[in-house]
C-alpha cells in the first residue's frame, strides 16, 4: 500500500496509523484519508455504548476532531431572513432555487472535553449581517477546523480566518481572504509545518493561500490555472488539501474545477497541473493508493482520474493512468487501502475498485443519500447518510453490511477517531461511542 507522509512541524504522519499514536486533529484524521488502523465499535446507536451524548448548538457541518483530551467544532447561529428578504437578496440569480440565506450568522467555535463531552470552550468569534447566500446542503459552519499543538485553526470561508489558544480559546489571530463561494464555504484548512493552507476557488476568482501559523499573515498565494467554463458557477470548488511526499518532494493535491493541481506548500509553487474535464463544484478529497492521486472530477458528470503524481509542469497528456467513470461521488469522499479504493455515491451506491486500474471490483446497493465522508477502521468502513443513518460495511469481497444504526438526526459532518472509539456529530448533538460500555 502507498504511504504519503504527512507533515506537522517536524513530525511525519503516514497514511494507516493508529488512533493510540496520533490524534485525529485535522479533516479526515493524520492523513486526511479517513484511515486509521484501530478496530472501532459497530452497534452505534446503541445507547449503552454511548460514553456521553452532548447537545450542541446552532448548525455546522464541520466535522469534529479531537487532540489532547479536547473535542472541536464549529457552528453558525441564524436568525432566519424573511421570504421577501430571501426573495430581493436573489433576484436576478440563475441559481436562485438552489440557494437559501439568513438574516444574520454569528460564528462560533466549540471545544468539548473528550472524556466526560462537558463543555470547555464556547466563542463568538463574529456577528454578520446579511450574510451571502447558501446551499441548503450546506451551512455556515462547514469548513472542519484543525488542531496544531496548543492552537486550533477556525475556517469560515470568506467571513475568516480564527486561530484560537485551546487553553484559552483567547484569539491569537484572526485573518480573511476574500472569495464568492456562491453557495457558502466548504473547504478545510490544513496545517503544514508553519504554514495554513486555505484553499479560495469562488465564482469570481480561484487561487490558493498560506497564511502563517505564527502570526496569520499572508505567506503566499497563488492563483489557480485558466479555466475555460464561461460560466462562473463552473469555476467554483470546495476541496480541502492533500498532502503527500514524492520522491522526496512535498507537495500538497489540490483539486479544482477544471485542474487539479500540485503546489509546493512552502511557497505555493506550481509542481504540476492535469486537466481533468470540466467538472466543478468539485468537493471530495483525493485519494493516494498504488502510487496514484485519484481524484473525483464533481459535477456534471462524475468520474474519477488517477494520475502519476511525479511529473512537472502540464502533464495533462502524459499522466493520466486511469478513469473510472461509474460511481464517482460529488460530495463523499473515497478511502483507499490494500489496493482497492471504496467510494460511496451521493445516491447510496458503494463501489469498489481495483486502484491501479479503476476497474470495478464490486458494487452495493446501500440506499441512502451521503455528503460526510467516509472512513475505513481496521476492517470496516462507516458511511454516514443525510438522514442519520451510519451504515458500517466489512470490508470483504461481497461489502458485507455490518449494521445500521438510526441516529434519528442529519449527520452531513464526517466521524472522528478518539482511542478506540468513534465520535459522530449529528444536527443536534455530538456523541461519543465506544464497544466496552455495554
Amino acid at each position: 500500500m502507498a504511504s504519503p507522509a504527512y507533515l506537522f512541524g517536524c513530525l511525519i504522519f503516514t497514511s494507516l496509523v493508529s488512533a493510540d499514536d496520533l490524534d485525529w486533529s485535522q479533516f479526515r484524521g493524520p492523513s486526511g484519508e479517513g484511515l486509521v488502523d484501530v478496530a472501532l465499535p459497530t452497534d452505534l446507536a446503541n445507547k449503552a455504548n454511548h460514553v456521553w451524548a452532548t447537545k450542541t448548538k446552532g448548525i455546522g457541518w464541520s466535522s469534529p476532531v479531537v487532540s489532547n483530551g479536547q473535542v472541536w467544532f464549529t457552528s453558525a447561529l441564524t436568525k432566519d431572513a424573511t421570504p421577501e428578504q430571501i426573495a430581493a437578496k436573489l433576484a436576478g440569480d440563475k441559481i436562485a432555487s438552489m440557494k437559501t440565506l439568513a438574516k444574520t450568522v454569528e460564528f462560533h467555535a466549540i471545544c468539548l472535553d473528550a472524556a466526560t463531552g462537558k463543555w470547555i470552550h464556547d466563542i463568538a468569534l463574529a456577528i454578520v449581517d446579511d450574510p451571502e447566500p447558501i446551499n441548503p446542503l450546506n451551512s455556515y459552519a462547514s469548513p472542519t477546523p484543525a488542531i496544531v499543538g496548543e492552537r486550533v485553526i477556525c475556517h469560515f470561508g470568506n467571513y475568516g480566518t480564527w486561530c484560537l489558544s485551546t487553553k484559552t480559546g483567547k484569539t491569537i489571530w484572526s485573518t480573511k481572504l476574500v472569495v464568492d463561494h456562491s453557495v457558502g464555504p466548504g473547504s478545510s484548512p490544513i496545517a503544514v509545518r508553519e504554514k495554513v493552507l486555505l484553499v479560495c476557488d469562488g465564482i469570481d476568482q480561484q487561487y490558493v493561500a498560506a497564511v502563517n501559523l505564527l502570526d496569520g499573515k499572508l505567506a503566499w498565494k497563488t492563483n489557480r490555472p485558466e479555466i475555460r467554463a464561461q460560466n462562473p458557477e463552473f469555476k467554483k470548488a470546495y476541496c480541502t488539501p492533500l498532502i503527500i511526499r514524492i520522491n522526496g518532494t512535498l507537495m500538497a493535491i489540490i483539486p479544482g474545477a477544471q485542474w487539479t493541481v500540485a503546489y509546493n506548500p512552502e511557497n505555493g509553487d506550481e509542481i504540476w497541473r492535469v486537466d481533468c474535464g470540466d467538472g466543478f463544484s468539485t468537493t471530495p478529497t483525493p485519494v493516494f493508493e498504488n502510487g496514484f492521486v485519484v481524484m473525483s472530477t464533481g459535477y456534471m458528470k462524475p468520474e474519477f482520474v488517477a494520475i502519476r503524481p511525479d511529473g512537472r509542469g502540464d502533464v495533462s497528456k502524459t499522466h493520466i493512468a486511469w478513469r473510472a467513470n461509474k460511481g464517482a461521488p460529488t460530495m463523499p469522499s473515497a478511502v483507499a487501502r490494500d489496493g482497492n479504493m471504496y467510494a460511496m455515491s451521493d445516491s447510496g451506491i458503494l463501489t469498489r475498485y481495483d486502484a491501479s486500474n479503476g476497474q470495478e471490483r464490486g458494487r452495493n446497493r446501500i440506499g441512502g443519500n451521503f455528503s460526510a465522508s467516509p472512513i475505513f477502521a481496521g476492517q470496516h468502513l462507516y458511511f454516514s447518510d443525510r438522514k442519520g443513518i451510519v451504515t458500517v460495511v466489512k470490508a470483504d469481497e461481497e461489502m458485507t453490511v455490518v449494521s445500521t444504526n438510526d441516529f434519528g438526526s442529519p449527520i452531513l459532518a464526517s466521524p472522528a477517531v478518539v482511542d478506540n472509539d468513534l465520535i459522530i456529530r449529528t444536527e443536534e448533538s455530538v456523541i461519543r461511542i465506544t464497544t466496552t460500555l455495554r
